[in-house]
């Protein structure tokens, strides 16, 4: 057990501690502020303060963990080996940078609580971030830093065991539309035939009643191909399904239609499946519960997991009304058009809440990898080696890599050819770690 001196002990302290040392680097950490204690004890030990007490090893620490509520941070990121630091220390510091300060500030989100750019969706807006304009969005510097952390405890206490961990992947599917043509009913699909014909769009309208005449297989319609895949995988995917009601925004099928249920049940035989939360339905907490309980009523078991559409979040909002549900993890944070690190990490956290300083049982899962991010690139094969360049990435810390696929990116539509092998890539990368 690692045993940390600090001069008081705050719900920040305890948070970002717990996440460092015992979710990334497994070590059971406890805190004091007894320096009789902190003496005592004959195992790894820290003081994480403003001077140190003696020869322990000891980071400076930043104010931010001892504050309330938000102000106005300065913060200059500069180089530090082969990643980024910020909230310098001291020279008597075991590192340069406290990384425990630094940490919270980017699994708490704090820069999206202050003032920030929205987009057209009401959405953060990834290039406005501190790892993007700073560089450091491709890393999981979190995970990084903590590495960095357990290297300089490991320097002094040569004769502890660190435990280590293995290098995983959670495929999220994301299921916006389960079918194009297929199940949208005599007003959608006359409607979709009209608009087919108005625009010239003679294509779609022979695929259009092909699928409707039971002689071709919807193109989003992909779901045998996701069953088979993880016939093949000892880890779970996790598929959303969006069940909210038609509207500008979201268009899937209605959740009345006995095929659209018994695609959701299929599904749920060998996939976790998860709730994806409509648009609309983010701004109410009835309509999200309503949501909740129909799922609930197609699989027959309790909820675990949700994901926002168009990957919305309103902080604190959007997971407050989470946990009043009882949800356990969400898999909306992350940035649709930018590779990377959101939250800086790639280990999964809980939410902790600023304006109410406090951690929540609520379990935050970042996405890496969004698919239709990938689409700029003009070849598969570099495609592939941003996905290669993302998961060595993830990998050097034995981190957990989530990228986000849909089921009509798994389709025979042009613009999404190679997106299997990219899907199975990501499969295999487990073996290889």
């Amino acid at each position: 057990m690692l045993l940390v001196y600090t001069h008081k002990i705050t719900p920040r302290v305890s948070y970002i501690f717990k996440h460092i040392c015992t979710r990334i680097l497994g070590i059971k950490v406890s805190l004091t502020t007894s320096v009789e204690e902190f003496i005592a004890h004959d195992s790894l030990k820290m003081s994480y303060t403003k001077q140190p007490l003696g020869n322990e090893f000891f980071i400076r620490s930043h104010e931010l963990l001892y504050e309330q509520g938000l102000s106005d941070i300065d913060i200059h990121v500069q180089e530090w080996e082969h990643t980024k630091g910020f909230f310098p220390t001291n020279e008597k510091s075991g590192l340069p940078y406290d990384i425990f300060a630094a940490s919270f500030y980017l699994l708490s989100r704090y820069e999206e609580y202050l003032p920030h750019v929205k987009d057209d969706y009401g959405r953060f807006v990834g290039t406005e971030s501190l790892g993007y304009k700073e560089g450091f969005l491709r890393q999981p510097v979190v995970d990084i830093w903590a590495y960095l952390f357990k290297d300089a405890l490991q320097a002094l206490y040569g004769e502890y065991e660190f435990p280590t961990r293995k290098y995983k992947v959670q495929p999220i599917i994301d299921v916006p539309m389960a079918f194009y043509y297929d199940q949208k009913g005599l007003l959608r699909t006359f409607g979709g035939t009209v608009k087919d014909l108005y625009r010239l769009r003679l294509r779609h309208f022979y695929k259009r009643y092909l699928v409707l005449a039971g002689l071709r297989r919807d193109p989003y319609d992909t779901f045998k191909w996701i069953i088979t895949k993880q016939k093949q995988c000892d880890f779970k995917f996790i598929v959303f399904f969006l069940i909210g009601d038609y509207s500008t925004y979201d268009k899937n099928i209605n959740i009345n239609k006995k095929e659209f249920v018994s695609l959701i049940k299929s599904v749920a035989d060998y996939c976790k499946v998860g709730l994806k939360v409509s648009y609309f339905a983010l701004d109410s907490f009835e309509v999200i519960k309503k949501e909740k309980r129909m799922m609930e009523s197609v699989v027959n078991y309790e909820l675990e997991a949700s994901r926002n559409s168009f990957s919305k979040l309103n902080l604190p909002e959007t997971y407050r009304n989470l946990i009043e549900l009882e949800v356990k993890q969400d898999f909306t944070m992350g940035y649709i058009n930018l590779l990377g690190f959101r939250a800086g990490t790639c280990t999964p956290f809980q939410f902790y809440d600023l304006d109410y300083e406090v951690q929540t049982p609520l379990q935050i899962n970042t996405f890496h990898l969004f698919d239709s991010a990938l689409l700029s690139k003009a070849s598969l094969l570099d495609k592939k080696e941003e996905l290669q360049r993302l998961m060595d990435e993830v990998k050097k810390v034995n981190g957990t890599f989530a990228p986000v696929f849909h089921n009509h990116s798994f389709s025979n539509e042009e613009r999404w050819k190679g997106f299997r092998e990219l899907f199975s890539d990501v499969l295999d990368s487990v073996n290889e770690a």
